[in-house]
């Protein structure tokens, strides 16, 4: 009976919408966004509002449930269709980069259908509109699954999250990271494997705004404290471990600008079994890379998700170092040499750039309290600052 009742109010939604779309529509004054593409569409052809929305539906439904199709083709890890097999084959043996190699595959096949179209039938029959959206969706949407349904894989199939393959790299990162580790300069000087704390290990992970003196205050406090700083070594590891240049790494590292645009462009790696899109590789190494380096020693370790990456150890002390903006600008402006509208611009560039990147890959919002044991601001100075840090690291542990 409750059932019932949920579906007589689920229908008189349906009917009260239909009646607020039709209004909007009588108006003459536009139409409800999800409605405005059919009505456009019933203006310039022979259909009405009501079938151009059932197939615009049907097309919407049609790509999620091929998009759920190719995420457990993937998912099963057997075989794949002769399409993705031959843009793998053709990537692997020319190295080529697969996402390129697959939208160029995609795009080539849809111009000789759209051509035979036109050469036997003289105009284009197959090749719609919807073999746009399918082409942009499809893979989109194989990819949402992909992130969301992570956890099937290890059920379904009682397996470990990282496949053999990367519990290899993870090993190669650990051997990397042990002998580099040995040579980290810390106050002009090499700290060996002898001279390590025993665990459990102190480790600070410093999140931060740019501009705010993140690096400078971290790397004070490590040379004070005695640890390991890390920041741009971060890079030549990653750069070991996922065969990308340190330069590339560094290009790509904290950098995604519009996650729905960065979810259509990479949607090609949904069909690669080989290659992951390179942002994520990095995210993943580096990541790889900030646990082996906080199994290694006490150390400072600077941004990059750190604070995410180690979020269940207790051993971590996690800090987030904030400043008001023309504090920072004023830095920018001073250390390199810019203009203060260039200055303001490019902190605000900087910081849209790391909260982004940090809320795709956590799903958690960047400098919020809650994801750190400590948010400072470093406008009452760099002293002051890494007081407070060691008298926590003291009574944290």
């Amino acid at each position: 009976m409750e059932k019932l009742k949920r579906y007589i109010v689920f229908l008189i939604g349906l009917f009260i919408n239909s009646l607020g779309v039709s209004l909007i529509t009588k108006a003459d004054l536009g139409t409800s966004p999800i409605s405005s593409i059919p009505y456009v569409l019933s203006l310039n052809f022979p259909f009405t509002l009501g079938q151009f929305t059932i197939a615009f539906s049907l097309l919407l439904i049609g790509c999620v449930i091929l998009g759920f199709g190719v995420y457990t083709e993937v998912l099963a890890d057997v075989a794949m269709l002769p399409g993705e097999s031959f843009v793998r084959a053709v990537s692997s043996t020319w190295k080529t980069e697969f996402g390129s190699t697959k939208v160029a595959f995609d795009v080539s096949l849809a111009v000789i259908a759209a051509v035979l179209s036109l050469l036997f039938a003289h105009r284009l029959d197959g090749v719609r509109e919807g073999t746009i959206i399918a082409a942009l969706l499809v893979g989109f949407i194989a990819r949402l699954f992909g992130r969301r349904l992570a956890f099937l894989g290890p059920r379904l199939f009682h397996t470990n999250e990282k496949s053999s393959d990367g519990q290899t790299a993870a090993a190669s990162v650990s051997a990397d990271i042990s002998i580099s580790a040995g040579s980290s300069v810390l106050d002009g000087s090499s700290v060996s494997a002898d001279d390590k704390a025993p665990a459990p290990y102190k480790v600070i992970v410093i999140g931060r705004q740019y501009g705010s003196g993140g690096h400078d205050i971290g790397k004070e406090l490590a040379e004070k404290l005695g640890f390991a700083f890390y920041d741009n070594e971060i890079i030549q590891m990653t750069a070991g471990s996922t065969g990308y240049t340190p330069k590339f790494v560094q290009e790509h590292e904290e950098n995604i600008t519009n996650s729905f645009l960065y979810d259509l462009v990479s949607q090609m790696y949904i069909y690669s079994d080989t290659r992951e899109a390179p942002r994520d590789a990095i995210f993943e190494s580096e990541g790889e890379v900030i646990r082996s380096l906080a199994d290694q020693g006490n150390c400072v370790i600077l941004g990059r998700c750190a604070d995410y990456f180690l979020r269940d150890r207790q051993d971590c002390l996690k800090v987030y170092l904030h400043a008001p903006e023309d504090y920072r600008v004023k830095r920018i402006m001073d250390m390199e040499d810019l203009s203060e509208e260039d200055a303001r611009r490019k902190v605000r560039r900087m910081d849209r750039r790391r909260s982004d990147n940090y809320h795709y890959y956590t799903r958690r919002i960047w400098g919020h309290s809650g994801n750190y044991d400590l948010t400072i601001d470093t406008g009452i100075g760099a002293e002051a600052v890494e007081e407070i840090i060691c008298r926590t690291l003291e009574l944290k542990h």
